[in-house]
């Protein structure tokens, strides 16, 4: 479940396409339906925001995306893990159900929400399993005080390293294109259903566009230069 946690949510998908195909405008209303949909996508924006804060706060070696093996050069504690222990999977809820809440009905918000939990509960386990064997009596200390899933707010630390927007350029660029993608093709499959014809509003196609052109750019940035490149990170 470590391994594949980036797609095994897709088995999913079934529950999805059946959701829908049930696709309705909001009391008839086109204009309150892309209104909620606005409000999916500041939803899902705003999990992509913890990610990004997390990842452009920590040093290298840590709260990375590796998927062969366990990996924490250091024990983060301050910033998003002084109120979370996983704010990363907390930041992945609220992009998942940005999403479910634009264009499902209720039903999968409860669903996507209980399978979320079982899902990335048995992850957790085996990554504080890690963490507990790598720092010992630190992270027990840590782990005492901090939730697992829900932030405690009125614990805030301040990170130990400075905001890096290279960092966040550098690692969150495919999670916006993503989110885009999802919006764009809800859009289109409700647009659809509800006309009986192929069709998607432009703003929807704009946005993954942009999304799509600025994800190829950073990629390349990336890949082939150093001007994302942060030492330390």
């Amino acid at each position: 479940m470590f391994r594949y946690r980036s797609f095994l949510p897709l088995l999913l998908l079934p529950l999805v396409v059946a959701g829908l195909l049930g696709f309705h405008y909001i009391g008839g209303s086109h204009l309150k339906t892309e209104l909620w949909q606005v409000f999916g996508l500041l939803v899902a924006l705003a999990g992509l925001g913890v990610r990004a804060f997390t990842g452009a706060t920590v040093p290298a070696g840590t709260s990375s995306r590796n998927t062969v093996r366990q990996v924490a050069d250091a024990l983060n504690t301050t910033g998003m893990y002084s109120v979370v222990r996983h704010p990363l999977y907390c930041g992945n809820y609220l992009m998942w159900l940005g999403f479910v809440l634009a264009f499902l009905p209720w039903w999968m918000v409860l669903l996507v929400t209980c399978v979320f939990a079982l899902y990335y509960e048995r992850i957790m386990f085996a990554e504080e399993a890690f963490l507990r064997q790598q720092y010992g009596a630190s992270f027990e200390d840590w782990a005492a005080v901090t939730p697992a899933f829900l932030p405690r707010w009125r614990q805030w630390r301040p990170p130990s390293l400075p905001f890096s927007w290279k960092s966040v350029l550098r690692r969150e660029y495919a999670g916006f294109l993503g989110i885009c993608f999802a919006f764009f093709v809800g859009d289109v499959a409700g647009e659809s259903v509800v006309q009986g014809r192929l069709t998607y509003e432009r703003h929807w196609a704009a946005l993954v566009v942009f999304a799509l052109v600025a994800s190829v750019v950073l990629r390349t940035l990336r890949r082939h230069t150093k001007v994302l490149t942060v030492e330390g990170r």
